[in-house]
């Protein structure tokens, strides 16, 4: 089996602090017996409109890109580097790179759906007045494990994991900031469904939550099996959270309840447009 670590950590506004910080908490799950990791959403800064421009960077050649590379391989982990605001092409994106245990990016992705939200007296958030979407459902492989990878509000959205899953998905991983007024009723529900749905591993890895933040993340990382149930979660606090992957029980569940061999193609299809 595979052992899978998330990290919910706390994050400043000093990235070089947040950076030594993620390495203590990597190299923790690492001695663990992690052979997967994963950093949150915007693990490197914090989380705002007014952040993103300020702290991104270019992927591989930035700061942040270079130290996961190490950070990897020096832990001889595949290493999910959360989030991190992207400057690409006088563009912006909130995007996630994975490291192989021999330092080399193996997969990239831009968050896809946008999180744009107005909920009146309780939070408006808008990523798009400086973000640009990604554009693919991204999924690579651990050790003949197949990873899937979305970012926060991407986990709202059945059909781009659908999408990972006809792409071979095992696992789907989101690391993602809910926030005071999303989280507390849709953070684990959401990590639930899509689990069930797609009858895999899904992980949703937080930030932990400080009051004092202008986005205050709810923290609550958790873990959830093939058939939905929580392996391990957080509360609001920092925390480290394991489960050991196996692939027996999602052979299992795929082949007692075959959802997938009964879905109705004359009648609904999801299927690939478009993706770079």
């Amino acid at each position: 089996m595979l052992r899978f670590a998330g990290i919910q950590m706390k994050i400043g506004a000093d990235k070089l602090q947040n950076l030594a910080h993620a390495t203590e908490l990597v190299v923790q799950a690492a001695k663990a017996g992690a052979r997967l990791v994963s950093l949150p959403e915007c693990f490197n800064c914090p989380y705002g409109t007014q952040y993103f421009g300020q702290y991104a960077e270019q992927i591989p050649e930035g700061e942040t890109s270079k130290h996961l590379m190490n950070l990897a391989k020096d832990n001889n982990i595949f290493l999910i580097g959360g989030s991190i605001p992207e400057a690409c092409d006088n563009k912006l994106y909130n995007t996630s790179v994975v490291v192989n245990p021999s330092g080399d990016i193996i997969a990239k992705h831009r968050k896809v759906h946008l999180f744009d939200i107005d909920i009146p007296g309780k939070i408006r958030f808008q990523e798009s007045d400086v973000l640009s979407p990604g554009n693919s459902a991204t999924v690579f492989d651990v050790d003949g494990l197949k990873v899937g990878i979305g970012i926060c509000y991407d986990v709202r959205f059945p059909e781009l994991a659908h999408l990972m899953r006809l792409k071979g998905a095992q696992f789907m991983i989101y690391p993602g900031a809910f926030n005071m007024t999303t989280g507390p009723i849709y953070y684990e529900l959401l990590t639930r469904s899509r689990a069930v749905d797609n009858q895999v591993y899904c992980a949703s890895i937080a930030p932990a939550r400080d009051p004092d933040a202008t986005y205050v993340s709810w923290g609550h990382s958790v873990i959830v099996s093939p058939s939905g149930t929580v392996i391990d979660s957080a509360e609001d606090e920092e925390k480290v959270i394991y489960c050991d992957i196996d692939k027996s029980e999602i052979q299992d569940i795929r082949t007692f309840i075959p959802t997938w061999n009964q879905k109705r193609g004359d009648i609904y299809n999801v299927s690939e447009v478009s993706g770079k």
